[in-house]
């Protein structure tokens, strides 16, 4: 499979405005699966210029008119399950049963949460000091909302904005993450046969800095919906300054075993928490800490659960970056390793680093070699498992 991907543009699917592409390049194999049309500031200036113009006649539609227009997307992705979930297969690497179907069903919700919660959207009347006058409170549409979306689920993560945004009344114009701009135009292509009026949702592919940036900063968008990592985040804040701004930034929380925890629970959720999405996720587990009473319970009951590749969540796809899969290892190697160096379960090829940080801890398993001194998120199948000692006061 391969094809070209374009813009899609006030109800148009145009090329850029200088004729330049870009490879998508499919993760699982490393081949070049179709080219993408490589937008520039000029075009996305087009795709806000479309926007404005679409928005005050989408605005002025009834909210249950809107409503219905989120249900007929919904329709069509439904329709089109097969498709979409082959495609984030092929262009993001999710393993096609164990999480792109998923996905996809996913999607479908968030069209139709957007379409029942915009039938419930309600204002206040608040009491007035002036017995004479009514004090009336309602929602209004905000204009063009700007949204720049990740690559780690390249159809849920734009519908978080994108979906509600254009229910309440917004118009949008959406800059995909390069790498998975297959997916995205799939989506434009749903939201296109669901007779959405042109310019009501815009998609321009090309480099974050270049297209991200324009719409981020633009003065003719009024809000910023961002998904991605903290530093990226913080320069769109910089860039879109005075507008609304919705964020949604990575983390580095641990997953923490309790002395009371259900351990076939804990086991469970942290294999989700470590392998979904090839670990290619805000809240994925890097760091799992262990109460030293239930210590060799759950790494007795963690390390029963043998790698097997058509068990999910350790059916594990594809990392999208390459400079990901070297940061963590070959993709598919699962390994836990005790300090003393002894290997409890591994699968694939190659060896993690194992790191010990010093007598205190007696217990340190590192899965793809991740180590315990790095602070930052990460993405990919990096965990940091340690021996919680309950002397350390947590």
């Amino acid at each position: 499979m391969t094809e070209h991907v374009r813009m899609f543009v006030d109800g148009d699917w145009v090329d850029g405005q200088d004729g330049a592409v870009f490879d998508a390049i499919g993760p699982s194999t490393g081949a070049v699966v179709g080219s993408v049309a490589e937008g520039t500031r000029g075009d996305a200036q087009r795709a806000i210029d479309g926007a404005n113009r679409a928005w005050p006649e989408w605005a002025a539609l009834s909210v249950f008119d809107r409503a219905a227009a989120m249900e007929r997307i919904a329709e069509v992705i439904d329709g089109r399950r097969d498709e979409l979930a082959h495609t984030l297969t092929l262009d993001q690497g999710k393993p096609l049963r164990a999480e792109s179907y998923d996905e996809v069903a996913e999607l479908i919700t968030y069209f139709e949460m957007a379409a029942a919660d915009a039938r419930r959207m309600e204002g206040l009347m608040p009491p007035s000091v002036d017995a004479n006058k009514r004090v009336l409170v309602y929602r209004v549409p905000r204009g063009v909302v700007s949204i720049i979306s990740p690559w780690n689920w390249p159809y849920t993560m734009p519908a978080e904005i994108l979906a509600p945004a254009i229910a309440y009344g917004n118009t949008v114009v959406w800059a995909p993450a390069p790498t998975t701009s297959i997916c995205a135009a799939k989506l434009a292509e749903c939201i296109e046969a669901a007779e959405i009026p042109p310019g009501v949702v815009n998609m321009v592919t090309g480099p974050g800095p270049v297209v991200g940036d324009e719409i981020a900063a633009n003065p003719g968008t009024q809000t910023v919906g961002f998904i991605g990592s903290i530093a990226t985040g913080l320069t769109v804040a910089a860039r879109g300054a005075g507008k609304g701004l919705l964020l949604e930034m990575g983390g580095n929380g641990p997953l923490v075993v309790m002395d009371d925890a259900d351990l076939d629970a804990a086991v469970a959720a942290t294999l989700t928490a470590c392998f979904l999405n090839a670990g290619q996720s805000c809240t994925a587990g890097e760091r799992i800490l262990v109460h030293e009473e239930v210590r060799d319970e759950y790494l007795g009951l963690l390390t029963a659960r043998k790698p097997d590749p058509a068990d999910p969540p350790l059916a594990d796809g594809a990392t999208v970056h390459l400079h990901a899969t070297e940061e963590i290892g070959p993709a598919g190697e699962w390994m836990i390793r005790g300090a003393e160096g002894g290997v409890v379960w591994e699968h694939g090829h190659g060896k993690g680093d194992v790191a010990v940080r010093g007598p205190a801890v007696d217990l340190l398993l590192v899965m793809m070699g991740r180590r315990p001194s790095d602070s930052v998120e990460t993405i990919g199948d990096g965990a940091v498992w340690e021996h919680w000692l309950a002397r350390s006061g947590f």
